[in-house]
């Protein structure tokens, strides 16, 4: 059995690849939340790229139902066909089109299937799935077909926790939470990132990165892509190191939101 030990752009603790070589032997899906920003969407690209396998991702919106992952049949272009004398439209196959769901079940190799953002759907979009997910097959109607997984695909889920999920569905789950990188952790990442950037400026940096997350009145606290993104800059304008530990220099770069900046400025201000 092929087990993840993370990858070389993506810093895994011990209990993530853990909960992801469990998922993997029990052949159950891994739910991970965790705040936005600490990687739960690059994890499967992480594990797709360790494991040699093609990655899948079903990105869910507030629209999206159940039925897409599995399969779209498209009887407007049947009905096209057939006013116009376009082919055989008996051919009900030929207007079956699988969802992301059906790619990965029909895959001739083992895939790694994200579903992104689960909690973004209606309350019924889990429940929706449970037997597709736990049995790894569903039928065709138009078809009268049953389509049976080749490889059993390793399931990653990520919620940002918007909404609660449905108990029967989190029974069929394995559960991790992200935790927010701790400074050592974030030190790793950076460097993953990169490499030999200067020492007193991640430490300036992570310094006031931290002290902004620790603000009470903060609405958005700024994320791990986000510190990544500010370092960047950072390097890019030549910054002054010192300017750092009086002002927040670029600070739109970190920070989304008007009441924020100006939180932090008023905070930097009184330092």
């Amino acid at each position: 059995m092929k087990k993840f030990r993370g990858s070389s752009d993506y810093v895994a603790s011990s209990e993530l690849m853990n909960a992801v070589n469990v998922a993997i032997a029990l052949e159950k899906p891994l739910l991970i939340k965790g705040e936005p920003g600490t990687g739960k969407t690059m994890l499967a690209q992480s594990i797709a790229d360790a494991l040699e396998m093609p990655l899948i991702i079903w990105s869910i919106k507030s629209t999206t139902k159940a039925q897409e992952g599995l399969y779209m049949y498209d009887t407007v272009q049947r009905l096209y066909d057939s006013q116009f004398g376009e082919g055989d439209v008996s051919d009900i196959k030929k207007y079956i089109k699988l969802g992301k769901l059906g790619e990965a079940f029909t895959s001739d190799e083992q895939a790694v299937l994200l579903i992104d953002e689960i909690d973004k759907a209606d309350l019924e979009f889990p429940n929706d799935l449970l037997w597709e997910l736990d049995k790894m097959e569903f039928y065709i109607n138009e078809t009268k077909e049953m389509i049976h997984t080749k490889h059993r695909p390793i399931v990653i889920i990520t919620s940002n926790a918007e909404k609660e999920l449905p108990d029967a569905f989190l029974r069929r789950c394995i559960f991790h939470y992200i935790e927010f990188p701790t400074d050592d952790k974030m030190r790793e990442i950076i460097k993953v990132h990169y490499g030999n950037v200067d020492e007193k400026l991640v430490n300036e940096a992570l310094r006031a990165f931290y002290d902004i997350r620790s603000m009470r009145d903060i609405q958005k606290k700024p994320s791990t892509s986000e510190l990544l993104d500010w370092i960047q800059a950072l390097q890019i304008a030549g910054c002054d190191v010192n300017t750092i530990a009086k002002e927040i220099p670029y600070m739109g770069v970190l920070l989304k939101k008007n009441q924020d900046i100006d939180t932090a400025r008023a905070y930097t201000f009184r330092r």
